[in-house]
């Protein structure tokens, strides 16, 4: 994809907004389509706000966050953002794909709050909803302005995408690097043989190829910067097989990432009806089995401690392990090398939902327990 004449200035005719009051709070400017992304409309706002406050209850490792963008044309099936869309008065299926919100003033804002004097430099995490590296950054390029507002202020940072643009911002992300701890880390969850990558390319249609995402590893590590993995979604009968995890561990490995961390799939209302509905038509032999796995949000226990059996010994294998040389990912704002246990209290959504003491069928049942997914 070339980005020539591609910024805010150019001349791409205007829509009227959409007359959806969910836009119109956010404080909608107006509406644009551009033929380099078709089926693809802008909604331009004015925010109020750049920092987001996770909520106290949750156990993420970091307590603010910025979302330039709400909605994405990555337009992964699984993505657990796709319910955020409904409060704008948006559907989460092809609406989160094609209707992106972009914060205009993004920068601006956050220099504003980053400057009160209650602002006490905490870390924050980019990429924890929506992707800040989506093809709309090549338009509207809103991270320079945020890079350089955290920088300037003294806050250390995050950043998670499967966006290869983010090389075009390598060389900002090593000043900034020289004035606050930074992680940046890269979500891959397909290997990068043929048979993966067009599996991928059905459940991640607008997103960039494993191979371009293991060269921006590569180009990261090469500029100086760690760089962790994140392994997720793990998708049961399709991603969790041994042979498939053994083969993206070694590529991950291979591209100098200086730490792994393995989510499995989870399915909140409104993604999980938009991804089922997909596994009903291009998998039908696997819809029994994520009947029985997922009977809420999240996988049942068993699976999520077999899965973490079956992953365990292939990352300690490559120095990804708590002990190992690797174990530092930085792909999610943690900023120390403590690894610990993954548990309910990582999900913002709230907490996992247990479907009963029943094993499910194909698990064992003695690996039921504490699941331990490095977050």
């Amino acid at each position: 994809m070339r980005w020539d004449g591609q910024s805010i200035d150019a001349d791409d005719g205007a829509l009227p907004g959409l007359e959806r009051p969910g836009l119109a709070r956010l404080g909608l400017v107006r509406t644009v389509r551009t033929p380099e992304f078709a089926g693809v409309q802008f909604h331009e706002v004015m925010a109020k706000s750049a920092l987001s406050k996770v909520p106290a209850a949750s156990r993420m490792p970091f307590r603010w966050t910025i979302n330039p963008y709400r909605g994405c044309s990555h337009a992964c099936l699984y993505c657990f953002a796709r319910p955020t869309h409904e409060y704008l008065d948006l559907d989460a299926g092809a609406d989160f794909d094609s209707q992106v919100v972009v914060k205009m003033n993004v920068d601006t804002v956050l220099r504003s709050e980053l400057a009160r004097t209650s602002w006490r430099r905490e870390p924050v995490a980019l990429g924890t909803n929506t992707d800040p590296y989506q093809r709309a950054e090549g338009r509207y390029r809103l991270m320079p302005g945020i890079i350089g507002a955290l920088a300037d202020s003294g806050t250390p940072f995050s950043i998670l995408t499967k966006g290869t643009l983010l090389r075009r911002d390598l060389p900002l992300l090593v000043k900034a690097a020289e004035r606050v701890e930074i992680g940046v880390g890269v979500s891959l969850a397909f290997a990068d043989s043929r048979h993966d990558a067009e599996l991928q390319q059905r459940v991640e249609p607008g997103t960039p190829t494993p191979r371009a995402r293991l060269d921006l590893v590569r180009a990261i590590r090469a500029a100086g910067l760690p760089c962790g993995v994140m392994v997720a979604p793990v998708l049961p009968w399709l991603t969790d097989s041994t042979d498939h995890l053994r083969r993206l561990l070694d590529a991950i490995a291979d591209a100098g990432a200086t730490g792994v961390t393995v989510v499995p799939l989870h399915l909140k209302p409104g993604t999980r009806e938009w991804y089922m509905r997909w596994l009903e038509k291009d998998h039908p032999h696997a819809v029994p089995g994520y009947r029985r796995v997922f009977r809420g949000t999240y996988a049942h226990q068993e699976y999520r401690a077999w899965l973490w059996e079956r992953v365990r010994p292939l990352l300690d294998e490559r120095g990804f392990g708590a002990s190992g040389h690797r174990s530092g990912s930085g792909a999610t704002g943690r900023f120390s090398d403590e690894l610990r246990a993954h548990d309910d209290g990582d999900y913002p959504a709230g907490s996992m939902v247990e479907p009963g003491p029943e094993a499910v069928p194909g698990m064992p049942r003695d690996a039921a327990g504490v699941d331990q997914l490095l977050f």
